[in-house]
């Protein structure tokens, strides 16, 4: 066998993804707890066991397998440690969900197959667009774009207004696809036009109009369309991830300051325009004003984290369901309920990891391209996370935003998964090249500092021989 292909080989794969293998397994163990503790809550309240309990947890099982599986055969060089974070908010989430009876019966039983679904979304696009292959993408700039408005479009038009927002059939959001498409887009759009958006006014400090209206445009457009739709989330989400792709594109952190006070202004205005929006504000200001209305949801969930306290009242001992929408976005106070502060800081930790991959991979020594989506991919799911645990904590108001991986929800746990899957292709390298993973040893190979290392030798004078040795 030549070192080439020892290097490439199944066996050379299974080997170079160990690291991932072995926190796949520690994943599954902590998910295999958690389900030990509900079941054995469910037992005391008497409620009758079965086989099909097992069916979650059994399903998550083979989902890690069929994507660990995928990743070596393939000979996937990308980074192990995303992998498994991701592998490990999604069981919490699934977790989470079996908690509040999701799965049990009815319709509600069809969503037990979502996470497998997500886990083949991430490792189909991971695969597709490996190896360098993800900046095909750049050429669908037009495509990227034009998608994002026509959903927002089909949607305005076809579907039904519930609590403020718009739904389509089932209850179901097709804009959480515009997670995906506007990184996209706007990373597509920074690679074609990003010196010349670099390039501000020499002695004021004024962005290039010409350069930068294309961009405004759309985005007025997007907004536009957004606000009537009343989805000030998303809003939020997508305008962040737009200033934080043009400023890392362009180096000018001008984009950022103009951005968040357009912004603030917008918002304010959006604000006395909807009354939907300003109930928000009121109940977070001051959630007593209305208890059993507006406010009910906020002092329901604190209330939750309060009785949790460090610990926890114990998985499946809580009582989440005198939450509203507890299973979505205030998924996270029923784990600050039952499984304390410590749980809390815990799911914490792993988005920060999850977060700190991407921000990794938006770093120098990959395409702009790649740089530029992995900005984009992970500011969108930073944005969410803070928009969502912020509401729940009353650190903000509140958005309707879900928790990733988390929150019961399809549209959005797929596009998340998505996401996941192009960060994971990103951190696959260039063709013909290893992976430059982000630090750490697992993420797809040996650190380039332990690689041995070609010395130069100094020259050193060679001394006059010695008169015995001539």
């Amino acid at each position: 066998m030549s070192a080439a292909s020892a290097d490439t080989g199944f066996a050379a794969a299974w080997l170079r993804r160990r690291a991932e293998r072995e926190l796949l397994l520690g994943c599954l163990g902590c998910m295999a707890l958690g389900f030990v503790l509900i079941l054995g809550a469910d037992a005391a309240s008497g409620r009758q066991l079965g086989a099909l309990d097992l069916l979650p947890l059994a399903l998550y099982a083979l989902a890690l397998a069929g994507v660990h599986l995928s990743l070596v055969a393939a000979g996937f060089r990308g980074d192990q440690v995303l992998t498994a974070t991701v592998a490990f908010l999604s069981g919490f989430g699934l977790l989470a969900q079996y908690r509040m009876g999701d799965f049990h019966n009815g319709p509600g039983a069809l969503t037990l197959g979502l996470v497998p679904a997500g886990f083949l979304v991430m490792t189909v696009g991971a695969l597709a667009f490996a190896n360098g292959r993800y900046r095909v993408l750049a050429r669908g700039l037009w495509v990227w774009a034009g998608l994002s408005l026509v959903l927002v479009v089909v949607l305005l038009l076809t579907g039904q207004r519930f609590r403020g927002a718009v739904y389509a059939l089932g209850f179901t959001t097709p804009t959480e696809v515009l997670k995906v498409t506007i990184p996209l887009a706007l990373a597509a759009y920074l690679e074609r036009q990003g010196q010349a958006l670099a390039r501000w006014h020499p002695r004021l400090p004024l962005p290039p109009w010409r350069a930068l209206w294309p961009l405004l445009a759309f985005f007025a457009v997007l907004i536009g369309l957004l606000a009537l739709q009343r989805d000030l989330g998303m809003m939020l989400i997508l305008g962040l991830a737009g200033l934080v792709v043009l400023a890392s594109g362009t180096g000018r952190i001008g984009y950022l300051v103009y951005g968040l006070l357009a912004g603030a202004g917008l918002g304010a205005l959006l604000l006395t325009v909807f009354e939907h929006g300003q109930r928000r504000l009121d109940a977070w200001l001051d959630p007593f004003q209305d208890p059993t209305g507006e406010g009910w949801q906020i002092l329901q969930g604190l209330s939750g984290m309060y009785a949790g306290g460090l610990w926890g009242e114990g998985f499946g001992i809580g009582s989440p369901e005198y939450t509203p929408i507890a299973a979505a976005d205030f998924i996270y106070s029923v784990i600050g309920e039952e499984l304390g502060f410590l749980g809390c800081v815990v799911l914490v930790l792993f988005f920060l990891i999850l977060l700190s991959r991407g921000i990794a991979l938006a770093g120098p020594g990959r395409p702009l391209f790649g740089r530029l989506l992995a900005a984009g991919l992970t500011t969108v799911l930073a944005v969410q996370t803070l928009l969502n645990i912020g509401g729940v904590t009353k650190s903000i108001p509140l958005t309707g935003t879900t928790l990733p991986f988390i929150s019961h929800g399809g549209a959005s746990l797929l596009t998340a998964f998505a996401a996941s899957g192009l960060l994971l292709a990103i951190s696959d390298g260039a063709p013909g090249r290893p992976a430059k993973p982000p630090r750490g040893r697992a993420a797809g190979g040996p650190p380039a500092d332990l690689k041995p290392r070609k010395v130069r030798r100094k020259a050193v004078p060679r001394e006059p021989a010695a008169a015995s040795d001539i």
